[in-house]
């Protein structure tokens, strides 16, 4: 029932068909929620390439499963600002939901503080490693987690260290935080005690906060660390942008640092228990190598650990699908897409693609291990390419890295490996973002 069954009409929308089984307000959201990868392969083999699907509040979008759609993702005659538009009490004024010279602006302004050299200068792996450690060493005294209520409290506290929030306020930004996490489902209804509400409330109260932030960093410029390093090349920039700017980055920093990270971090530990040769090859890299890496330097001495991060985020994409806004009539495929056509760019079909990777259903760390060639752009889709490649992806990155070896070191001295107590499958979710279920759980035996 995840389709209508009263509503198998075959109808077109400018000669692209409608996939048919949307239901009234909701469209096709409940498919596209929980079994997006079957609504996808059935859409191609019955309608073809090009078809619309149905987002409900949000509208149709032209899907397209063609390879030629990733080019959208740089193309100038396609804008992000769709994506405002869907999430604007999120999203709005990101960089993520900004194309030309206000999107340069706003990046080149942060961006220093987010290469290899930026973030080691502001030693975010030493400030990483023992919170990473302290995690994985609850975990193994415990015996048994749920995967992802963990690992996304690991990411919020590697977050919250970033900003330098006192452990005693942790609870409050906590509380706050999951407030916010209200508007991406809040229904447009602004009356007390409804999401709307409290997302909002819980927004500007972030952002009072950021803005505090922002203020000691400029008392304190001779400190070092992320935010006050973003600060003063927001501060040294030749373009003179307002604070509102860099506080809604520094807000898509807590948001996009912790959802779609803590869904990686928590399918990497899925496929580790699922795969015992995987976790063999970790434990085997993690004791050669000794310690944390703490440097980006370092990662290269972790060739397993990051393959495991890079094929984990192909199979399980935690981004599964992007909307953009045609501005001009553009060739897509073999079709003609007219002007102000809302798109979606199936990110999750073309991770998981034949053609665009041998056996691309199997969990191979060899596609990565014995490569020659440097990564492509189709190779790490998930953070996107061109003018709106993900500025956290050193971050993401480092943090992926210490976190496996820290897992491995960790439960190889106490004679454990993780092991699966749970059904995978069941539950798990794959729109706005994608992730196992809550209810999975990791033993360590």
């Amino acid at each position: 029932m995840l389709l209508n069954p009263l509503n198998r009409r075959h109808r077109l929308r400018h000669d692209i068909p409608v996939v048919p089984g949307a239901f009234p307000l909701v469209g096709h959201l409940p498919a596209i929620v929980c079994d997006l990868p079957r609504l996808l392969r059935r859409a191609e083999s019955t309608l073809g390439s090009h078809f619309w699907l149905d987002f409900g509040p949000a509208g149709h979008q032209m899907t397209c499963v063609d390879p030629d759609a990733f080019a959208l993702l740089r193309h100038k005659d396609v804008s992000s600002a769709l994506i405002e538009e869907i999430a604007p009490e999120l999203l709005g004024g990101t960089l993520v939901a900004q194309d030309g010279g206000a999107h340069r602006q706003a990046r080149d302004a942060i961006k220093a503080a987010f290469v290899p050299k930026g973030l080691t200068q502001a030693g975010i792996g030493d400030l990483f490693a023992p919170v990473i450690w302290a995690r994985v060493q609850a975990w193994r005294d415990r015996g048994d987690v749920t995967i992802l209520r963990e690992t996304g409290d690991l990411m919020l506290k590697l977050i919250f260290s970033l900003m330098g929030i006192p452990a005693q306020d942790l609870p409050g930004w906590h509380r706050k935080y999951r407030q916010l996490l209200q508007l991406i489902v809040a229904p447009p209804v602004d009356l007390p005690g409804l999401p709307l509400r409290r997302g909002r409330a819980a927004r500007d109260w972030i952002d009072a906060q950021l803005r505090q932030f922002v203020r000691d960093a400029r008392a304190h410029a001779a400190r070092t660390g992320l935010i006050n390093d973003m600060v003063s090349a927001f501060d040294r920039s030749d373009d003179a942008l307002s604070d509102d700017v860099l506080v809604a980055n520094i807000r898509l920093l807590l948001l996009g640092g912790h959802e779609t990270t803590a869904s990686t971090m928590a399918w990497m530990v899925i496929e580790l228990a699922r795969q015992p040769v995987l976790w063999d090859a970790l434990v085997g890299e993690a004791q050669r190598v000794g310690a944390v890496p703490t440097r980006h330097a370092d990662l290269a001495q972790c060739p397993v650990a990051e393959a495991l991060f890079r094929e984990t985020l192909r199979l399980h994409p935690a981004v599964t699908l992007l909307p953009r806004r045609a501005l001009q009539e553009l060739q897509l495929g073999q079709r003609r897409i007219p002007a102000g056509t809302h798109l979606c760019i199936p990110l999750l079909h073309f991770s998981t693609s034949a053609l665009l990777h041998e056996a691309p259903d199997q969990f191979r760390l060899a596609r990565w291990l014995q490569r020659t060639e440097p990564i492509r752009p189709v190779d790490m889709l998930q953070f996107g390419t061109g003018p709106h490649v993900c500025i956290g992806y050193h971050l993401v990155w480092l943090e992926m890295v210490q976190f496996c070896i820290a897992l491995a070191l960790t439960m190889h001295k106490a004679g454990v490996r993780p092991r699966l107590l749970s059904d995978v499958e069941k539950g798990r979710r794959y729109y706005p973002t994608g992730h196992p279920s809550m209810k999975v759980r990791i033993g360590f035996s």
